[in-house]
């Protein structure tokens, strides 16, 4: 049994347990709240689940772009929201397992704050290098960084970014001494890289992909904690030569702490029924991200895990943004 089929059967096992105390629900349209820019990733994600539920249910359910402070606008409004499972949050990496690290102060608690719901996606990033470079795989690539201390550059998005933080592991986990680059967005670091000004970057696989196929970069491995299916002849960072790295983005939905047991159990139900349909899949795949879905507890130890990996990465590397 797959693991989305398994995290059905115990999901739906978990709903018919409990006494339904709202049988109905839902009795009106849906916010779901996404705290980013229309059009980026998360949102497309959102009305993508958002459309499916809304066909299964007959309950619209709205998608509510609120952007700004890497999340922490619309992801504070989600948590002060009324906790009746009519105000569902997008979560992804950054709001959960990175701002409250690189931030001084946050305005709620990730952990006390939320109940998970399920986890609906998964992306590891690829680590491109400019095909100059005399290095075609990690444990090349970190060989030449010890040959050359202090003269290899990594690109980014910014301090903060998971590109950032990803170069930041993988110097931190090799022991090798790499200078980070932080640019005003990926294209633009994408574009030195390129140009031969930065060495290496770690990169959304949509953007890079396309050039590591086209020979203008040389992919050398994808980050995640396994080969993706989505490029499954592309070995992984830990395979490649650096045992034990792993960097994956993920996405999953959340409702405010306090939302009834029986509406969070039907939220679940059917957040990982409409991850098991393989239209949903393909549109996941054509954004380079893995449609998965988990149980609520797996989801909740997951993001834990992942605050305290970054938590360490942030607090050893000095990354902050105020």
């Amino acid at each position: 049994m797959s693991r989305i089929a398994a995290a059905l059967v115990l999901s739906s096992a978990a709903l018919t347990s409990i006494a339904a105390q709202h049988p109905d629900y839902p009795t009106r349209p849906i916010r779901m709240v996404v705290p980013f820019s229309p059009g980026g990733t998360s949102d497309t994600l959102a009305r993508i689940l958002g459309q499916k539920m809304t066909e299964g249910w007959g309950q619209q359910i709205v998608v509510d772009t609120r952007p700004g402070a890497s999340g922490i606008i619309g992801t504070e409004m989600a948590a002060r929201a009324a906790a009746d499972g009519y105000t569902l949050l997008h979560g992804n990496l950054s709001q959960f397992a990175t701002n409250p690290y690189l931030y001084s102060r946050i305005p709620y608690d990730t952990f006390r704050d939320f109940v998970p719901l399920a986890q609906v996606g998964t992306a590891p990033q690829l680590l491109v290098v400019h095909p100059g470079l005399a290095a075609k795989s990690v444990s090349e690539l970190i060989a030449l960084a010890k040959a050359r201390p202090g003269q290899l550059n990594f690109g980014s998005g910014g301090a903060g970014t998971l590109a950032s933080l990803g170069g930041e592991m993988f110097r931190m986990q090799s022991g090798i001494n790499i200078v980070h680059v932080p640019y005003k967005g990926t294209v633009l670091a994408l574009n030195d890289l390129i140009a031969g000004q930065v060495q290496m970057l770690f990169s959304d696989m949509p953007i890079a992909l396309p050039h590591a196929k086209s020979g203008r970069l040389r992919a050398i491995a994808v980050t995640g904690a396994k080969r993706t299916p989505l490029y499954p002849e592309m070995r992984t960072v830990a395979e490649s030569g650096l045992p034990g790295y792993a960097l994956d983005n993920w996405w999953g939905i959340l409702a405010p702490k306090n939302t009834p047991k029986d509406i969070s159990a039907k939220l679940s139900v059917e957040i990982v029924r409409i991850h098991t349909l393989a239209d949903v899949k393909e549109r996941y795949a054509s954004l380079g991200i893995e449609a998965l879905a988990g149980t609520p507890e797996e989801f909740g130890a997951y993001i834990k895990s992942e605050a305290a990996k970054f938590s360490k990465v942030i607090r050893e590397s000095g990354a902050k943004v105020d």
